[in-house]
């Protein structure tokens, strides 16, 4: 099994920044892409950013410019950094990783529980 372990939500004022922090453990060969998803209050879960292993980037037009995306391979780890926060970014993150978990297993998505993230107006 593989968990998700997500940090650095909360509370701040709009024009402020957060980090977000998202580190993989477990019964880990590698991981393919890793990503971040949210979702607001009676909205759909909708991607907010993705990395690949090579470093690709994809962002959503509505954080391009704002957020960054980048990995630490080493530590299995996903960052989001998310500056010129505005209220409508308010939401649960989700971290996402494609992960394989031998040589020969096919890769499957796993999921972190959340880390609620507020922007105040």
């Amino acid at each position: 099994q593989v968990q998700l372990a997500e940090s650095g939500g909360g509370l701040v004022q709009a024009g402020g920044s957060l980090r977000l922090s998202c580190a993989a453990s477990g019964s880990i060969f590698s991981i393919a892409s890793m990503g971040w998803y949210r979702q607001a209050p009676g909205k759909q879960r909708e991607l907010v950013a993705a990395i690949t292993s090579g470093g690709s980037t994809n962002y959503a037009d509505s954080v391009k410019g704002r957020f960054t995306i980048s990995r630490d391979s080493a530590k299995n780890t996903v960052y989001l950094q998310m500056n010129s926060l505005k209220p409508e970014d308010t939401a649960v993150y989700y971290c996402t990783a494609g992960v394989m978990n031998g040589p020969m297993s096919p890769g499957m998505d796993y999921w972190g529980k959340g880390t609620l993230v507020t922007v105040s107006s």
